[in-house]
């Protein structure tokens, strides 16, 4: 397929069929815009056009999260999971405040310094709060070019394929008149392909298929820190968090499809999701920050 066949598909598909109406595409507000793309991270579209707006309601500003508790920020997440990317996001926003002013550098640089903001979360807040023809890939881009571009002679879908093997034609392919537009496309062109093809991220080296969340370490930090949040100012003891999280011995192992995972004690988890950030201790009991 040549390049502008390509890029007209793509344009075709997004002008036929694209998500226009998606709430965080209707701002340029870095920070709003940064919010969403921290959501979407693993979560589907469906949760966070609810969770989006409540958690801007509650944040509305850069200045607002950076201010707030590490309580209230896990308190407005919560139904998304990996709260990792909660604290992330809330260290961001301090360090907008803290670093530049309050204002969302443009310098690509910058933007990455920030906590939880890697290539991709960069690549998007440039191209959608300010329109800036950046290059970046992330996994709905990534299917896009897989499926159309790295397949053998006899059309069959080639694997191991590196980044550093897409970011060209992501280059070559970009609109630099209208960068926020195009990458817009790319996005629901990939999201149409993988549900109607087998994934063709699986072709990418980059691909890592997420673990089982039932009985896994996640699940156990999860229910912690919810009842970390419940207890409020009473707080939790290791007893009290043994009991709620269901464990039963201070180790156990947990099978997945793959192998059996050694899951890590809750003083383990309770020390972890302290030194974190997450938890304080106090008089031996714990408090989410």
């Amino acid at each position: 397929m040549t390049l502008k066949r390509f890029i007209g598909t793509v344009k075709d598909y997004h002008r036929k069929s694209g998500r226009h109406d998606l709430p965080w595409r209707l701002t340029r507000d870095p920070y709003e815009i940064l919010v969403s793309e921290v959501m979407l991270q693993q979560t589907q579209v469906s949760r966070v056009l609810r969770k989006w707006p409540e958690f801007l309601r509650r944040f509305p500003t850069v200045q607002a999260l950076a201010r707030a508790s590490v309580a209230d920020v896990l308190a407005a997440w919560q139904g998304l999971g990996y709260n990792r990317r909660a604290l992330a996001l809330k260290r961001a926003a301090e360090a907008v405040v803290r670093d530049f002013g309050g204002e969302f550098p443009r310098d690509a640089a910058a933007l990455e310094s920030l906590p939880g903001v890697g290539p991709s979360t960069r690549g998007a807040v440039m191209a959608f709060a300010w329109d800036m023809p950046t290059v970046f890939i992330e996994t709905n881009i990534r299917a896009v070019y897989l499926h159309h571009f790295f397949r053998d002679p006899k059309g069959t879908q080639k694997s191991g394929i590196h980044d550093r093997d897409i970011l060209p034609l992501v280059e070559q392919t970009l609109d630099r008149h209208d960068p926020r537009s195009w990458y817009y496309a790319l996005m629901d062109y990939g999201v149409h392909l993988k549900q109607t093809l087998p994934n063709p991220s699986r072709a990418s080296r980059h691909h890592v298929r997420q673990s089982a969340f039932k009985g896994s370490n996640r699940e156990m930090r999860s229910r912690i820190v919810k009842a970390a949040l419940e207890a409020k100012e009473k707080g939790i003891t290791v007893e009290e968090a043994t009991k709620i999280t269901g464990s039963t011995e201070e180790t156990k192992r947990t099978k997945n499809t793959k192998s059996a995972r050694k899951k890590k004690s809750v003083k383990e988890n309770l020390q972890e999701l302290t030194l974190e950030g997450f938890l304080v201790k106090r008089r031996g009991r714990y408090f989410c920050a």
